[in-house]
């Protein structure tokens, strides 16, 4: 008996030991509550990525694509498959990509996705994998990829059994695509995208090239045919409104087009399809796919997708907490590890910005750039864990503007979108050169945030009012809702991090310049509301004034998708000038306590995502940032579809909860000093690179009697007890450990 039990303890205990990082991830995270990510399948910052679509529906269904706004191509409350979409886009807030929609049927031919889309059951999804049945049809469906082809297999019952392309459908309403049949099992062709958050300059090609593992009985393509009145519609025998060709057409091109491919299939069989993409032409997408997957092997395409996410993922391995937390945890890095994704084909090729030439790169060329959001924590979070992918990412964007004249702000395969404000790619660029990442073309890099913050605001792309800045030191009020204050708080935060990289270059002059100018938010603070308010062109303030105004994304004028209180504390470099004007110290850490106790805080809203971290700053008052960060975890962070706070900006959400949850923050963009809070888990090893890390380990270890002692009572980094509640980047990544000891009491 005594042998047995310590057999079922040993087995446990093994199982126990044989869980991955990559176990894990719950891709379903973040699919509710507007957080727009989707369990597709898809590799590490990889260019495909294969996901169910689900957000077009029947005539019978809610769901539907033509009276619904989606800004993601699945959502968890939605249950209409109509197709794996191929190359998407993460945690977004505007409709974009999500064609090449591919799908399976049994039965009847029929090309309407209204008609043919299917409910599904026994939906799985991990890191690299999709799956699920549906039901109308009792085909298993699954979808894995490599960085830049995907493969789904489709298994079907006994019978006749489709396999559609639907080249008409996605998330946006770009028409025009062109597919020619190269054989009985390949496709090729071409489809027009853009117009990212209706930026109508946005548009670019995505090429294609497909491939099915098993000859079709029958092949053709289908048309949407236009409605001509008084016209005799004889082609509405073949399939409702759709004309079939069938494959003596070589050649289709038009607005709402498809392929169909038909099958006599056996009991359970399965038939795989390939698909490789390109940006650049339909011979790189075929060269993609030939060489990523030169045959049919969706397991071992699936095993080598999963490894990649682990080794990633293990570069940070946690001890202790709940599963829940290792979930959310892991979940968290994986949605950083999506965008910014690669653009480049097998042989370096992509399109230069803004350009219709072809450039060529030996490295890494990315992608998905939303800027606004990510220069707050994921530009620090990628050079501490990921330098050497963040070079790569820093030279594209250097490289952009030497293609273009402009650094990115929202940039999108390619195409610039304008979309949010400011200047982002200075602190995103500033804030890893400070952090040690200095192997790119400094002076073009410094040339190119100059010229953004400098030239008049009528030739400025990325400071389209930057004559009032520049003269008046603000932005005022010239349209109800232009969102001057919010565009001049990113020009300040954008100004003091050039002041810092001017200074460290010795261009004194500018750094003088850059800073004064970054001090300028003193003109927006209003001592009657104490927040920042609009300023009229006259230099007065803006009435009537309610710092209220703009929760719930309502129109707020001077200030974008927020009220003044989600903006007033946005003045990250220079808090000590912050408290003196709301009068003190107390009146400064009152307030910001305010911000919280009566609902004022939006934690789905980037302004004030630092907000808790700032109470650190004062002493006697870092127990407040512990307890608070510890509250909007537990609020916010779920374990669930509805587990993000909400739309996930490109991994912004969830990389305030991976620091978080490690123990520390990066409060300021470009400033080197990291804010500590309690750390989640008992132990965090952090594997770091030792070309830029030499110490090659950061290991954080958290000593507490119960879950509930999450006041700080001590920290040490390398031995030494820190004085305070910061850390700078510098003692962090030399420390060797950080060791917190908590208690269940503040002092």
């Amino acid at each position: 008996m005594k042998k047995q039990v310590m057999s079922l303890l040993l087995c446990g205990s093994l199982m126990a030991a044989a869980q991955q990082p990559v176990d894990y991830v719950n891709p379903f995270i973040g699919t509710s509550n507007y957080g727009t990510t989707n369990p597709g399948a898809i590799c590490p910052q990889g260019m495909m990525s294969v996901t169910p679509f689900n957000v077009m529906g029947s005539e019978s269904n809610r769901f539907d694509k033509d009276s619904q706004w989606w800004s993601t191509p699945y959502s968890s409350d939605n249950d209409f498959f109509t197709g794996f979409a191929h190359v998407n886009l993460s945690g977004v807030g505007c409709p974009e990509l999500g064609s090449l929609l591919l799908m399976p049927t049994a039965g009847e031919l029929n090309v309407d996705y209204k008609q043919y889309g299917s409910k599904y059951k026994d939906e799985t999804a991990h890191p690299g994998y999709y799956s699920n049945v549906l039901t109308k049809y009792n085909i298993k469906a699954e979808a894995t990829a490599s960085m830049r082809t995907g493969l789904s297999r489709f298994t079907f019952p006994k019978g006749q059994g489709n396999i559609l392309l639907n080249l008409g459908e996605g998330l946006t309403n770009e028409t025009g695509a062109t597919v020619r049949m190269v054989s009985d099992t390949e496709i090729e062709g071409s489809k027009l995208l853009g117009t990212f958050c209706y930026n109508p300059q946005a548009v670019f090609p995505i090429y294609f090239v497909m491939k099915v593992s098993k000859a079709p009985k029958q092949i053709g393509y289908w048309k949407k045919q236009r409605e001509m009145k008084g016209v005799e519609a004889e082609w509405d025998i073949y399939s409702g409104k759709y004309k079939l060709y069938t494959k003596y057409n070589r050649e289709m091109s038009g607005d709402d087009i498809g392929v169909w491919l038909t099958y006599d299939t056996e009991e359970n069989e399965a038939i795989e399809v390939k698909m490789g993409v390109s940006f650049v032409s339909i011979e790189n997408a075929r060269l993609n796919m030939n060489t990523e997957q030169p045959d049919f092997n969706f397991d071992k395409v699936k095993a080598a997708a999963s490894t990649m996410w682990n080794n990633d993922l293990s570069r940070v391995k946690v001890e202790g907490g709940s599963k829940d937390d290792k979930t959310i945890f892991y979940t968290a890095l994986y949605h950083l590890l999506i965008h910014p994704n690669i653009i480049q084909d097998v042989n370096g090729e992509y399109p230069m910005m803004e350009s219709l030439k072809v450039g060529h790169t030996t490295g890494n060329r990315y992608t998905v750039f939303s800027l606004w959001d990510t220069y707050r924590n994921v530009s620090t979070l990628m050079t501490l864990l990921f330098p050497e992918r963040q070079l790569d990412i820093i030279r594209t964007m250097v490289d952009m503007y030497k293609e273009s004249g402009w650094l990115p702000k929202w940039e999108l395969y390619g195409r610039e979108t304008l979309t949010m404000e400011g200047d982002p790619s200075i602190p995103y660029i500033v804030d890893a050169w400070m952090r040690g990442l200095r192997d790119f073309d400094v002076e073009t890099a410094y040339e190119a945030m100059r010229k953004g913050a400098t030239t008049p605001g009528e030739f400025n792309l990325l400071r389209p009012d930057n004559n009032d800045y520049m003269s008046k030191g603000y932005v005022p009020l010239r349209e109800q809702y232009d969102n001057s204050v919010s565009h001049a708080l990113e020009y300040y935060i954008a100004d003091w991090n050039l002041s810092q990289f001017a200074k460290a270059l010795g261009k004194k002059e500018d750094a003088k310049l850059f800073y004064d100018r970054s001090m300028g938010y003193k003109h927006y603070y209003s001592k009657e509301f104490g927040t920042l308010r609009p300023i009229l062109p006259d230099g007065t303030f803006y009435s009537p004034f309610n710092p209220k105004q703009g929760e719930n994304f309502e129109p707020n004028p001077g200030f974008h998708e927020g009220s003044a209180w989600n903006y007033t504390f946005y003045v990250p470099h220079d808090i000590p000038g912050l408290v003196k004007l709301m009068g003190g110290q107390k009146k400064f850490v009152d307030k910001l306590q305010m911000v919280f106790d009566e609902g004022h805080y939006d934690m789905a809203n980037e302004p004030d995502i630092a907000y808790p971290y700032l109470f650190s700053y004062f002493k006697g008052e870092a127990w407040r940032t512990q307890k608070t960060v510890r509250e909007l975890l537990s609020k916010y962070y779920h374990n669930a579809p509805n587990g993000l706070p909400g739309n996930d900006d490109t991994g912004t959400m969830s990389t305030w909860a991976v620091f978080s949850m490690m123990g520390f923050y990066p409060a300021c963009p470009g400033d080197m000093d990291y804010v500590l809070t309690s750390p989640t888990f008992n132990k965090v090893i952090i594997d770091l690179n030792k070309k830029f890390y030499p110490k090659g380990e950061l290991v954080i270890e958290s000593m507490h009697q119960t879950p509930e002692d999450i006041y700080i009572k001590e920290v040490t980094a390398g031995g030494k007890k820190l004085k305070g509640y910061t850390i700078s980047q510098e003692e962090l990544v030399n420390a060797g450990t950080l060791k917190f000891i908590l208690e269940d009491t503040h002092k």
